[in-house]
Order: structure tokens, then C-alpha cells, then sequence
């Protein structure tokens, strides 16, 4: 499988070692899974929505590194170098974030995507981190894949991790719970 097909995001990556690591990590995480790449075009983006959600997990995922580089490019420009973000790190940490969804997530009887065994033992930025390490993939990218979540809220963020972790719940929170006028 090509792996640009499903994150054609991967060529913004401009350190091409990072980039083929990205890459590499993608690719072993969907050997692994039960879950094909086609799926994560079908399936619900959480297993917390109703059974009418029409966002997929590519939906929401490509969604999340969108936001999160045009965020990140907006406080290069304003914060005058005082607040720098290294968009190669940004951009490599919101297309890693939920790697690890590939290894908690198994398929019920029906075909539809759940938490299985494993996932309940260790959640996706577990998982995500391990995997992502076994391809080199840097401590500060690895960072971001551990903090994305609510795991990640005890500890300090680098401003990288708050772009991602504020563009990935931004566009959850809503399907979550919202005021509905």
C-alpha cells in the first residue's frame, strides 16, 4: 500500500530521514493491524459517536494535521520567533498521534471497529510511541504521539504537542458534547 495515498500530508514533511520514518512507522502499524487501510477510510474517526457519524478516522486524522500546521505556520508569523515551531516536528507528531489506533482497534462480528484486548491494556499513545521508536522516530515527534491525549495532560507539553493536542480536540469535543441552540 502506498502510504501517501492515505496521507498525501507526509510529502510536507521537509527532512526526508523524518519523513521516510513517518512513513515506515504507517507502514508496519497497518502490516500489524486488522484493519486496512480502506477501513480507515469507512470507520467512525471514535468509537464514542452514534452510529450515524459520517466523519472517518482519515477524515478527522488528516483534518487534525491541517489545522495543526496552519496553526502552527500563524504563530511562526506573530510570535516573532519568542514561540518557534518546528513544523517538520508538528507536522510528523499530528500524522503519528493516532498511529497506535491501528494496534487498539480490532473488528467486532459486524465489522465495526472496537477497543480490543490489547487497547484496553494500553491506549493508542502507548502503542503509538512504541511503534514510532522501533523506526528512529525522534524524542520530540514521540512526545507528541504520548501527549496528544488525555494522558498527556500531567505533564508539559512542548508548544508543538499543544498545537496538536488542541487541533485533535477541537474538531472531537464537539461530536462529543456540545450546546445545541
Amino acid at each position: 500500500m502506498d502510504i501517501l495515498k492515505l496521507w498525501p500530508e507526509i510529502e510536507w514533511i521537509k527532512d526526508e530521514d523524518l519523513r521516510e520514518k513517518v512513513k515506515k512507522t504507517w507502514e508496519e502499524a497497518l502490516k500489524r493491524s486488522v484493519l486496512t487501510s480502506e477501513d480507515l477510510q469507512n470507520i467512525p474517526f471514535t468509537l464514542l459517536a452514534g452510529p450515524d457519524l459520517k466523519v472517518t478516522f482519515m477524515d478527522h486524522k488528516r483534518s487534525v494535521v491541517h489545522i495543526a500546521r496552519a496553526a502552527g505556520e500563524k504563530v511562526n508569523e506573530f510570535y516573532h520567533d519568542e514561540l518557534p515551531v518546528d513544523m517538520d516536528v508538528l507536522i510528523a507528531g499530528a500524522i503519528l498521534a493516532d498511529v497506535g489506533k491501528l494496534l487498539e482497534y480490532v473488528l467486532d462480528e459486524n465489522g465495526k471497529a472496537i477497543q480490543g484486548n490489547y487497547g484496553k491494556y494500553l491506549r493508542h499513545p502507548f502503542s503509538g510511541v512504541s511503534l514510532a521508536e522501533e523506526f528512529g522516530v525522534p524524542a520530540e515527534v514521540c512526545h507528541i504521539i504520548a501527549t496528544h491525549a488525555g494522558e498527556g495532560d500531567m505533564v508539559k507539553r512542548t508548544t508543538e504537542a499543544y498545537l496538536v493536542h488542541h487541533a485533535d480536540f477541537m474538531t472531537f469535543l464537539p461530536f462529543k458534547s456540545r450546546l445545541k441552540i
